[in-house]
């Protein structure tokens, strides 16, 4: 159905004809390539793990056998989270990392997550690398005597919980005396074992888990978009909880919902965190260009700057970096804290969010109220192969000549206070066109007008 090659790393359906899909010579190729380029300066190790999904066990034994042909030890970690393979990177002193999953993808796809020594996704440049060579069948594997070795570890769930408890702005103590009652939705996949885990330590006693079982037969569609946590609204009321929490399959995307079955927004678990890592510490902040603007005006209230970046975890923490940012993700729910590590981290979302909302000391309702109420209208066209998108966004920026328009990453168009975002995805084959405006009838005819202007360009 397809195989996907960008920054985000190697992502395709599983089945299949071979470089159409993520088939079993694809997934040899690519480790191989990125195993020779990634090892080639550093120690000769890297960290593996994998969400829940169906086809996690056939891509683990590929990726492992390969990596030890090239002569690289690996420290397996089984069944993770995105979030945990980059800190064990950085804690095991390793090369790189891969992490196999299709984040929010449905359950017939997978994927190599890349990581670099600094458990951070590899950047353009070497990834370009690892396409080139991939694409040249370029290995040397070594000779029997010096394979490499696979060690079994699984003390990272630990490790990443114990790391959230210990972060100096996660305040268990305060967490454990608001007494919440948390409903969990896990998708079927690792949120399963690592949220539960990270709530108890939190001192967080009562938690009910929904699809609990970690089979990769996601119960929904795994995205944690509103439309797909009717189950997780609906038992938060039922059970009365304080709160509900969604993560997708590999734990890097975090989002809640309110006592009476509402959602807080996925644009606004970035906002709450940010409101509270900048009520403690002065600093900049970072979203890349489809976030909502919401995160500036909190920024703003808190006399820090804020920058846009563009779409892509790698953007957003290369934009961090430049502009020492403090606290900084993306929309979708994905967390970065810099100081924890660079990479989206729900887990050490669901610390800071508990914290704040322990010290606010009111619902999580009333807590969203204190926030700016923007609506983003998010639409996606599918596309097929032989489009000339250059051509469609050339056309496009022509027709809005006179408004602002900013190219760093696909095209931002200003309307007054109100915005659209077009842009090819890195992990489908789509165009997304995101809208923001303070009216969600507003956000929704400013994208359907551009999903318009696509169609007729097409």
């Amino acid at each position: 159905m397809a195989l996907i090659k960008s920054i985000s790393g190697i992502r395709g359906t599983i089945g299949g004809i071979t470089g159409e899909n993520l088939s079993p010579v694809d997934i040899v190729k690519f480790t191989a390539a990125y195993g020779s380029i990634i090892t080639k300066n550093s120690h000769p190790k890297i960290v593996v793990g994998r969400d829940g999904r169906i086809s996690g066990p056939m891509v683990r034994d590929l990726v492992v056998s390969t990596l030890t042909a090239l002569g690289i030890d690996v420290v397996d970690l089984g069944l993770s989270t995105t979030p945990t393979v980059e800190l064990a990177v950085k804690m095991e002193n390793a090369g790189g990392g891969i992490i196999l999953t299709a984040s929010h993808n449905p359950r017939e796809w997978n994927a190599l997550k890349l990581l670099n020594n600094e458990g951070e996704f590899i950047s353009a440049d070497i990834g370009a690398q690892v396409l080139k060579k991939a694409a040249a069948e370029d290995f040397v594997f070594a000779p029997v005597d010096k394979l490499g070795t696979v060690t079994m570890n699984n003390s990272y769930l630990q490790k990443h919980v114990d790391a959230v408890v210990k972060y100096p702005l996660v305040d268990a103590k305060a967490i454990a005396k608001q007494n919440f009652r948390v409903v969990v939705d896990a998708v079927n996949s690792t949120g399963a074992t690592y949220v539960p885990a990270l709530l108890k330590a939190l001192g967080v006693e009562h938690v009910i888990v929904l699809n609990s079982e970690v089979n990769g037969k996601f119960a929904h569609n795994p995205e944690p978009l509103p439309e797909h946590l009717a189950q997780l609204s609906s038992e938060v009321v039922k059970q009365k909880a304080s709160l509900g929490i969604a993560v997708d399959p590999d734990v890097d995307r975090l989002c809640f919902v309110c006592e009476d079955g509402s959602m807080f927004g996925e644009e606004y678990t970035l906002v709450a965190v940010a409101d509270y890592i900048l009520s403690k510490r002065k600093g900049n902040t970072v979203s890349n260009m489809s976030s909502t603007k919401a995160l500036k005006e909190v920024t703003m209230k808190h006399n820090g700057e804020y920058f846009p970046s563009a779409v892509g975890e790698v953007n957003v923490v290369k934009r961090m970096k430049d502009v020492s940012a403090v606290i900084g993700g993306e929309g979708n729910g994905g967390i970065i804290v810099p100081d924890f590590h660079y990479g989206r981290d729900a887990l050490i979302g669901i610390g800071l969010f508990l914290t704040h909302l322990a010290e606010y000391k009111k619902s999580i309702k009333s807590l969203r109220g204190t926030y700016p109420d923007y609506f983003i209208s998010k639409n996606k066209i599918e596309l097929e192969n032989g489009f000339d998108l250059n051509s469609i966004f050339d056309n496009i920026k022509k027709k809005y000549k006179n408004n602002p328009v900013n190219t760093e990453d696909g095209l931002k168009i200003e309307f007054g206070n109100d915005w659209v975002h077009l842009r090819t995805s890195n992990t489908e084959p789509i165009i997304r066109i995101y809208a923001e405006s303070d009216f969600e009838s507003k956000a929704n005819n400013i994208a359907h007008r551009l999903m318009q202007d696509i169609r007729e360009f097409m």
